[in-house]
């Protein structure tokens, strides 16, 4: 498989639901409006796309089914991630098998293991591929950072991992990372609203919520700061500002669902339990951020 660069506006997709299943037409839908957006890839089964909730069965399915979709016209990451080492390594070999361009793999959550741990962890991923891994650190959830020492000795033994999601919420990571590896190590905002203070020190886009509605928009964006023009960036960057907020003022992915629903490129904003229904009080912010957005 010829590697595509894995840069730019990445969309981490919802999965879409109706009457409890998951809602395949639904998403197809939602990948080619993606596709004729502009976006720069795609990532299923992420914490977005609600991949604690799937079954194994459905898991595996919707990568299939997004790939099917996007017809190889971008490149589709699947997330592959899990606290079950054995499990991460057997997800990754399905979204090979698949055909997946690369996969996400985030930190071990739960678990906490050790620097140590973390390493063998993702060396058994590594080993499992010969395709793109984009490592995934999001300490907020996972409870433990993936340091850059583990990085560096990862991007050392394997020449497929070369990316990190990093969703720290600190630009200063950029900085240590890209201090530590320089060009051999490719950083990917896993916050909208960092995108562009990650970009203006050397990250090279986002792997994005909110560009499952306003794909155009934070394309746009991404596109203009790797030109280097962070002027006109900015501008854009402040319109969408509020609307990066505020599909976080709920767990992700109810607030994005709800707008996606409303725009109707999905049937439903369900989302699965312990997930549930968009705070009442939020509805208002979330729809004059949109408007904002898309003035």
């Amino acid at each position: 498989m010829k590697l595509r660069p894995l840069t730019g506006t990445i969309t981490a997709l919802v999965t879409p639901f109706r009457n409890h299943e998951v809602a395949y037409r639904d998403l197809a839908k939602l990948v080619e409006y993606q596709i004729k957006g502009g976006v720069n890839g795609l990532v299923p089964v992420g914490t977005t796309g609600e991949s604690p909730t799937l079954s194994h069965e459905e898991h595996m399915e919707v990568v299939r089914a997004v790939i099917a979709a996007a017809r190889g016209r971008v490149p589709v990451i699947a997330g592959t991630g899990s606290n079950s080492t054995h499990e991460a390594v057997e997800l990754t070999q399905h979204a090979h098998a698949a055909g997946a361009d690369g996969m996400l793999v985030v930190a071990p959550y739960y678990n906490k293991p050790n620097q140590e741990g973390l390493f063998r962890h993702f060396c058994a991923v590594a080993e499992a591929t010969d395709r793109p891994i984009i490592l995934y650190s999001i300490p907020g959830r996972c409870g433990i950072e993936i340091g850059v020492g583990v990085v560096e000795r990862l991007r050392a033994r394997y020449g497929h991992v070369r990316w990190i999601k990093e969703a720290g919420g600190n630009v200063d990571r950029v900085d240590q990372l890209k201090s530590a590896l320089g060009a051999d190590i490719t950083v990917l905002s896993g916050d909208d609203s960092l995108t562009l203070p990650f970009m203006a020190v050397g990250a090279e886009g986002v792997i994005s919520v909110a560009s499952n509605l306003v794909v155009r928009e934070v394309s746009q964006m991404v596109r203009l700061a790797l030109a280097n023009d962070f002027t006109q960036a900015a501008r854009l960057h402040r319109r969408l500002y509020p609307l990066f907020k505020a599909v976080f003022l709920d767990p992700n992915p109810v607030p994005i669902k709800v707008l996606l629903a409303r725009a109707k490129l999905i049937g439903s904003p369900a989302v699965r339990p312990p997930l549930c229904e968009l705070t009442p009080a939020h509805l208002p912010i979330l729809l004059k951020a949109l408007a904002t957005a898309r003035r």
